[in-house]
């Protein structure tokens, strides 16, 4: 079958599976405090030597961007600032007495929203507090995401100072017809500026975050976007599907599905904009990655080390990753949750010493299984089935039309996916969703 048709096949909605089970699976009612926190002290015994990792979420923005998925605070006060970063330093002080002493940190990334919304002397404020109150791994990483277009040296500068040698561009795209449409403006320059500047203070990994299918994009466009992106040599890029929700994000109606490319369009953005990364020397990582074989997502994925969770591919496999602020989520191997998703709520709940948690799930040890082998698929593009026996007819079934479609291979119980399955690695997730026929389909994005 030809891609073009395996494309129109497979176009369907899927998770994009950052955790198994997928987030509509959590329970809002039956999950409890007690659960998530009796989950978090034991994945915390089992990794003192491995450290946790850190998810802090910052989720006031200026302006609204009309493609974004991410839950946001629009606002230009920046009074909200410091009350902010109060709640946010109370929570953390409340999990460190939880675990008892200071806890081994691995890694620390900064989400948003806009973190550089935040003025440097209150970041510095919110690292500082953290900080104190943790003892850091030595090869501990430090991330942040920024918008160009509001990222200053100060920024740069006093957030390397506190460790932070990571940085991810939130671009899209540098044709100012797309930018105006999804409202999301930033120059050439203010990028080639703040990547300069970050590689000059000592940034050793750069990160751009690139979107096709959005409104009005066109492969000139692309090929624009990419072509400057290829000059300035980010260490990695994430090259994302852009997913059209609007009855989950209602600042995409600002657009229609007239003005979004047709699913061959579509996938012919993509196979535009990787083909020229491919020939400047990038590696395909995974779903929606690509690195410079210098960087260290590519040693990882060489090497077998290579993982996955919310923040998308890393090579950090923490086994216990905590989310601070609204709306984050957090992982404790056994268990997820995810904070209260309004700022006034989430406020309210530390500021009367609780954590603020909105739903989660407690995996049962078929999930565990399941979970484990979904995790291979995406980071090592393999997955052991033996592990699954009994499996389901209809995962049966799902397999056995993946393998006629020469997407995957599978010997002896070991699954492998072809080359020419790589594209489709939701897909083949969802084969071993055994929870996926629970939930409407519209809950999620197409895959294509």
């Amino acid at each position: 079958m030809k891609q073009a048709d395996l494309i129109k096949k497979y176009n369907v909605a899927a998770p994009r599976y950052t955790s198994y089970p997928p987030v509509p699976n959590w329970e809002t009612e039956t999950f409890t405090e007690d659960i998530w926190l009796n989950s978090v002290k034991i994945s915390y015994q089992e990794s003192l030597n491995t450290g946790l990792s850190l998810y802090i979420h910052l989720p006031f923005c200026e302006n609204l961007c009309t493609y974004c998925g991410c839950n946001t605070r629009i606002t230009k006060n920046h009074q909200v600032e410091k009350p902010y970063i109060e709640a946010v330093l109370k929570e953390w002080t409340m999990y460190v007495k939880l675990l008892g002493g200071k806890p081994l940190i691995a890694d620390i990334h900064l989400g948003g929203g806009t973190p550089t919304f935040f003025s440097p002397e209150n970041l510095e404020l919110l690292i500082s507090g953290i900080l104190s109150q943790a003892e850091i791994k030595e090869e501990a990483e430090f991330s942040f995401e920024a918008h160009p277009a509001n990222t200053t040296e100060a920024h740069l500068r006093t957030l390397y100072q506190l460790g932070f040698k990571r940085l991810s561009l939130g671009i899209q795209d540098f044709d100012p017809v797309v930018q105006e449409i999804i409202n999301r403006k930033q120059s050439v320059e203010q990028v080639e500026f703040v990547t300069r500047t970050a590689r000059e203070i000592g940034y050793t990994s750069i990160n751009y975050d690139l979107i096709y299918g959005l409104p009005l994009q066109t492969l000139i466009s692309v090929q624009n976007t990419v072509a400057e992106v290829i000059r300035l040599q980010p260490d990695r890029i994430a090259y994302y599907s852009y997913a059209h929700v609007p009855w989950v994000k209602p600042g995409q109606r600002k657009f229609t599905e007239l003005d979004l490319p047709a699913d061959d369009k579509k996938r012919a953005l993509y196979n535009t904009g990787s083909e020229l990364l491919f020939n400047a020397g990038y590696v395909d990582i995974g779903m929606d990655h690509f690195a410079l074989r210098t960087d260290s997502l590519h040693q990882a994925a060489k090497s077998g080390t290579l993982h996955r969770n919310f923040m998308g591919y890393t090579e950090q496999p923490s086994q216990l990753l905590i989310g601070l602020g609204v709306s984050s989520i957090s992982d404790s191997l056994y268990a997820f949750a995810q904070n209260s998703k309004t700022v006034e709520q989430y406020l309210k709940d530390i500021s009367e010493n609780r954590f603020s948690i909105a739903k989660g799930h407690k995996l049962t040890a078929r999930d565990l299984r399941i979970r484990q082998q979904i995790l291979h698929v995406m980071c090592g593009h393999t997955a052991n089935l033996n592990a699954l026996e009994p499996l389901t007819e209809s995962t049966k079934d799902a397999l056995e039309l993946l393998k006629d479609d020469a997407l995957i291979s599978i010997s002896d119980g070991i699954l492998s996916v072809n080359e020419i399955g790589r594209p489709f690695l939701r897909n083949i997730c969802m084969a071993l969703d055994e929870r996926l026929q629970q939930q409407p389909s519209q809950l999620f994005s197409t895959v294509a």
